[in-house]
Parts: C-alpha cells; structure tokens; sequence
C-alpha cells in the first residue's frame, strides 16, 4: 500500500521551532521526488509547494524551498529511512496551518498537480 504519514506537528510558541517528519511506505524517497505543502485556516491547501526535494538524472538532488521561507525552513530526507523531514525555525503564528507531505514518482515541480501520492496531513498551531 503506497502511504505517506506525517508526524511532528503540535502546539509551539512564536520564535520556536518544529521538525515534521513524513514516513513512506509503498514509494521508495530515495527515488521519489518529495515536498511539503500547507494549508493554513480558512482557506484551501496552497497550491505551490514550501519546498521539494527530488532526484536527477546524475544521480544527485536537486532542492527547492519556496522565497519566502527561505532562512527560516529547510527540507532533508533519510533515504535509509525512507523518510523526508521538515525543519521549521522562527515560526510565527502566520505558519499556523496543516502541513502535507507530498509525492510524485514522475517530475518534480512546485504545483501540487505534478504530486499523485498525499499525506494525511498534521496541524502546526503557532501561538503564544
């Protein structure tokens, strides 16, 4: 069964970080270009992605982390673990929001429509 589940989210004060992780099964990270989506109250999960994380032809990977959260929000992944992480720093209550993990085992890009597998999502509340 192809699965992706996110885990990490929670309750954190402004100025403090979180690490979401999502865990794949049925689609191998390693190979799989992976990225990280939100939606935040009120309105429909953005269609551009916060960051992506994907393989080239060459073998290595090639990153994207959306301007706006640049400095603040990095993505990583452990291939061993199958696993893709979301390290999120300075947050602020404007983060509050429901964070997905995103899969795509054909291009990556930063539309949500080039992603056919999705997560569950976890609830990120930034708040003091």
């Amino acid at each position: 069964r192809v699965q992706l589940a996110e885990s990490g989210g929670g309750s954190v004060q402004p100025g403090g970080s979180l690490t979401l992780a999502c865990a794949a099964s049925g689609v191998d990270a390693s190979t799989a270009c992976m990225a990280w989506f939100r939606q935040v109250p009120g309105k429909g999960r953005d269609e551009v992605a916060i960051g992506y994380f994907g393989p080239t032809e060459n073998g290595g990977y090639n990153w994207f982390l959306n301007d706006t959260m640049k400095g603040r929000f990095s993505i990583s992944r452990d291939n061993g673990k199958n696993m893709v992480y979301l390290q999120m720093n300075s947050l602020t209550p404007e983060d509050t929001a429901v964070y997905y993990c995103a899969a795509s085992t054909d291009n990556c890009g930063i539309r949500d429509y080039r992603y056919n597998i999705w997560g569950q999502g976890t609830q990120v509340v930034v708040s003091s």
